[in-house]
Parts: C-alpha cells; structure tokens; sequence
C-alpha cells in the first residue's frame, strides 16, 4: 500500500490522493498508471511514467521489453496509455546507472507537442552535471537556423514505480517528413561516424580509416553498401588533393553552409566527440552532396571532456582532425568560417547570457535528480571527471569554461 494520485475517467476528471492496495488485475483494467511522488514532488516539467510488463528490467540495448507510457502533468494525467517496447540505448552511458531508453511506439505518435512518429529517445544526461549540455546546444543550433535539429523536451521519468530522474526526451536520427530530409532510397544513406569501441552493423572503412555506420536504409544490398563506401572513398582522395576551387569544386562534394553550422558549435563547445570521433551523423544522397548534420551528443563538451588536454577553453580542436583538418586547411575556407563566426557571434554570446533561464527551468527537476543520484562530488564515471560542492557550482563553471571560450575565439580568429 502507498500514496498514489488517481483520476477517475467517466463524464468528468476528478483528482484525489488515497491509500490503494492494487493488484495486477485492477492494472490491466485501470485508466492511468500510478504515479507515487510523495518523495521527488512536482518540479514544473511533465512527468514520463513507464510500467513495463510484469515488471521486466531493461537489461541490454536489443531486447525490446512491451510496456505502456502515460505523460503527467502536476495533478493528473494529460495522456491517454500508450501503448510501446523500450530497451536500452547509449554507448558507454548504458552501463551507467542512470542509463538511456529508446522509446518504440506500435503507431506514430505525439509527444508534448512534437511531430508524430514512432521512434523517440530518453537521454540520461548522466556524464553532465548541468543536465544542460545537450539542450543547450539544441537550442544554439535552432537560433543558427540549422535545417533539422531534434526536437527535445526535459521531462522526470518514472520507471516501473520508481523515479529515475531528470531526463531529456528527444526525437531519434532517422529521416522521415519532419527529421533528416532524407528521401528513402537504395542509393540514399544516413551515415553516423562511429570508432572502434562501438560499431554497428552494416558498416565500412574508409581509405583513411574512418569508420562509418549506415544506419540508413535499414536493409542495405551488398551493391548499395558499395556505392556508399566507394563515394566516401572518393570525397577522401579528393580532400587530400587540396586544391577545392578548381573545375572540380568543394560545393559539388560538401554542403558548405551545413558543414559551417556543425562545424561553429562543435568547435565553440569544443565536443570531444565532435571532433569527427562519434555521434557525428551525415548523409548523403546519389547525384547530391553531402551534408553535415544533425548535431548530436554533447555531454562531452562545454568543458566538460573527459580529458584534461581537451578541457581547456583554450586552442582550435574541431578542426584540428579528420576531414575537419582537410577541409580547413584550404585558405577559402578558413575565410568563410571566419566569416561565420563574425556573422553569429552573438548569437553564440547569447547563450551563454541565456544560461540563467534554462537552469531555472530544470533547477527543482535537477534538484530531484541530484537527490536520486548524488553524484556531484563522484569522480568515478570517466565522463564524471569534475566535483563539485553544489549545483550552482556546476553550472558557474561551465558559463566560465563558455566565456573563457567565447573570448579565446574573439582573440584568435
């Protein structure tokens, strides 16, 4: 028995707290699922709750699990119960405690407003202290104008009875009408650059060794998985040539205003992963160019890398590898991302003036979080590398990491 909210559904609503012994029947039969929050209460952002059946744990990354999700707001329910499997996602961040979901619904389906569809994600935040690395580069991605940048809205998740946390849940990259403009096709690919520590099939190696995922289309010929490789192929031989104004040019191979887009945020947040490692998705489309984008996993960044080297606010790191270091090394370019950078400076300083409204958005949230997993002073997660003594410090020395980046890049363009 325990303190549950509850809503009777007939001609009206009606709200009421009670002591319930329920059983698994009177489940099966219930128009909401139970949602205790006696210890972790209401912190003005809604509520995920998630009965998987019988109960089952989320053991690994491919078993589906059936379950049922319902959305609460501050007293009562504001959705219907969906029906959906969930299982885990993440790399390295699955093995953590607090640990990501993806979220497959049986048909396409709204989330807080969101467009519908099928797929979504529950990201865990756990390696950020802030909790606000990812959204805040969603919301610098949205203010540059970027074509396609998930969709993210925070929300407490509520697993099988027991709070789990602060979470963002946020669209997957796939192509459909409203993500990646994509037409889907045996000779159009959505490609994510993975490393060795986690690849998944079907994939390839490049001439220079990148790894790359297809992530899409799902069911790839032998024929269409060539294609793929012998253009990536191509585009490497042709970035050592060095020479991208020619006949030949850079625009007929790269989407130059995409590629300026994910190259600024990865750069002004100097993402680990972002510096062509993993989690840095493309596609490209047969007769077409390839485009960058979109911008993903930024746990990593805003200071918060997980290697001293990199941490720094200090020095160029994004175009210091991989294509990057090719593609910026002609003079051209170098003029036109700095031309960018002029153009949206503000728009960069912006956020980091904003950085007040979004912790006052999440601060009762992660306040919650922080009680559920008090890990801001634990340095034994690789992703945990700085204590801190309270949140507020947390977030302080990240909007000094971002100032101190700000005008390192002002001084060095």
């Amino acid at each position: 028995m325990f303190r549950v909210k509850w809503i009777i559904f007939a001609s009206f609503l009606a709200l009421a707290g009670c002591l319930w012994e329920e059983t698994e029947s009177s489940l099966e039969e219930s128009s909401y699922l139970p949602l205790d929050d006696s210890e972790y209460p209401y912190a003005g952002v809604p509520r995920l709750v998630i009965e998987t059946e019988n109960f089952k744990d989320i053991r690994d990354r491919e078993t589906k699990v059936p379950a049922r999700l319902q959305i609460y707001g501050e007293d009562s329910p504001s959705s219907e119960i969906l029906e959906l499997t969930v299982r885990g996602r993440g790399n390295s961040t699955f093995h953590a405690p607090k640990y990501g979901i993806k979220l497959e619904f049986f048909k396409k389906t709204s989330l807080l407003g969101m467009p519908k569809d099928k797929d979504w994600a529950l990201r865990s935040n756990y390696g950020d202290k802030t909790l606000l690395r990812d959204f805040m580069m969603n919301r610098l991605a949205n203010r540059l104008g970027v074509s396609y940048v998930p969709r993210m809205r925070y929300v407490e998740l509520y697993l099988n009875r027991e709070y789990k946390g602060l979470y963002l849940l946020t669209e997957t990259v796939k192509s459909s009408k409203n993500r990646v403009p994509l037409s889907k096709s045996d000779s159009s690919f959505l490609f994510e650059k993975e490393d060795s520590k986690k690849i998944d099939d079907p994939y390839f190696e490049t001439r220079d060794g990148n790894l790359i995922h297809i992530q899409e289309p799902k069911q790839i010929s032998e024929k269409s998985l060539q294609m793929a490789k012998d253009h990536l192929d191509d585009f490497e031989v042709y970035l050592h040539r060095q020479n991208f104004w020619g006949v030949d040019s850079l625009p007929n191979w790269l989407d130059i205003r995409d590629f300026l887009e994910y190259y600024w945020v990865q750069e002004f947040a100097k993402n680990e992963d972002g510096k062509f490692t993993r989690s840095v998705f493309f596609y490209w489309e047969k007769g077409g160019t390839i485009h960058f984008g979109p911008l993903w996993d930024f746990d990593l960044g805003f200071g918060n890398e997980s290697r001293e080297k990199f941490a720094m606010p200090e020095n160029w790191f994004i175009r210091n590898y991989r294509w990057n270091r090719y593609i910026l090394m002609d003079a051209r370019m170098q003029e036109m991302t700095k031309e960018y950078w002029m153009a949206h400076r503000e728009t960069f300083h912006e956020l980091i003036d904003s950085i007040p409204l979004y912790k006052s958005q999440i601060e009762k949230a992660a306040k919650n979080d922080i009680k559920r997993w008090p890990i801001l002073d634990n340095t034994f997660l690789w992703a945990l590398r700085h204590s801190y003594d309270s949140y507020d410090e947390a977030v302080d020395s990240m909007t000094v990491w971002m100032e101190k980046r700000f005008q390192w890049i002002e001084d060095n363009l």
